[in-house]
């Protein structure tokens, strides 16, 4: 994936530019013995993934099969996927059946979960998010798991702190965020039982330029409508370079389980990127909620990626180039998923 700000079309030329794969993707995909499933490979990141994965595995002449599973509510997404050479399944992870009848997979890569929709619905997502894993564990005993999870589970961290590492305990704050952690745990007892190898993939926040933090401020300076400052700080990274991470941790799963924060290097100032934005997009940004007053410290979803830049090394993506990118397809009128992060929200109600 080159590392540079460059324009896109369209968003098939976006897909194809995120689903680059690197070459250390496709030499692991020519050590890599077995299948692949690619659980929740419906949502914003699998689609793109899953083609990421299908292409390494031609450049390295490997004749391994994908599965992509869901339950494609979204005809849209599966033919994508099919039209890339990737077998899809529709499959709910909360029926045990349907589950148990999937084909057996060494290499899993588990994205499914809920969050938007937990207020007022609050058992669907304890079940989305500790039933299904469940029913994940025990088809796939043995598998090498990297298991999508995030930053909610530790608690909010002011900027100065450096964010959270992956060695102190979880904190979760809401309904949603404890579920999170109940997947981990759920994954974490399957491992012990079992013997399954697991990574526990803590991601906020990835950047597509359809959503993701940069393009809830982008989107908000270029209609000038305020940029919230309750939450001052975030981290972010580029979802292709997620993908290739997430991609790369198969190689890291163990049991029990390794936890590994991914995001970007930078804590970046909200109004700084608003402002950033503006620059780019000749809008002056307009500002709202600020905590306390600039001498305050607001504290939010922050996370030391330490541990992964020394494993993968930092990200191809830069902060600038992403920045670049989302006000170039933002001026252009690029589409949006409709999907607003909510980065600002800090009571864990969402």
């Amino acid at each position: 994936m080159a590392a540079m700000s460059r324009h896109f079309s369209d968003e098939a030329s976006l897909e194809a530019f995120m689903a680059e794969p690197s070459s250390r993707v496709i030499g692991l995909m020519g050590r890599m013995r077995g299948d692949m499933a690619v659980l929740g490979a419906a949502g914003k990141i699998g689609v793109t993934l899953c083609m990421m994965a299908k292409r390494a595995m031609s450049a390295a002449g490997s004749d391994g099969r994908i599965f992509a599973v869901s339950r494609f509510t979204d005809a849209a997404s599966r033919a994508k996927l099919e039209s890339a050479g990737v077998e899809t399944i529709s499959c709910d992870l909360l029926d045990e059946e349907a589950v148990r009848r999937l084909p057996p997979a060494k290499n899993v890569l588990y994205l499914a979960g809920r969050k938007f929709g937990t207020s007022g619905a609050q058992e669907l997502t304890w079940a989305a998010n500790a039933v299904a894993p469940a029913n994940v564990a025990r088809k796939f005993a043995g598998s090498d798991i990297v298991v999508f999870s995030t930053g909610c589970v530790y608690d909010l961290k002011a900027p100065s702190s450096g964010g959270a590492c992956e060695d102190e305990e979880p904190r979760p704050i809401g309904e949603y965020a404890q579920s999170t952690l109940a997947r981990e745990r759920i994954f974490e007892y399957f491992s012990g039982r079992d013997g399954t190898k697991a990574c526990l993939f803590r991601l906020n926040y990835a950047i597509d330029l359809r959503y993701g933090v940069l393009a809830d401020i982008a989107a908000k300076v270029a209609a000038g409508a305020p940029v919230d400052l309750s939450v001052g700080a975030f981290n972010c990274i580029w979802q292709g370079d997620v993908m290739e991470r997430a991609l790369l941790a198969l190689e890291l799963c163990a049991s029990p389980p390794m936890a590994i924060n991914v995001t970007g290097p930078e804590t970046v100032s909200v109004r700084w990127a608003a402002e950033e934005f503006g620059r780019r997009l000749g809008k002056r940004p307009v500002f709202a909620g600020e905590a306390g007053g600039p001498a305050v410290e607001p504290r939010g979803y922050l996370a030391n990626a330490a541990r992964s830049f020394a494993l993968f090394g930092y990200p191809a993506v830069t902060l600038a180039d992403m920045i670049g990118m989302v006000a170039d397809w933002v001026s252009s009128g690029g589409a949006s998923l409709g999907k607003p992060t909510h980065f600002e929200t800090t009571d864990g109600s969402y």
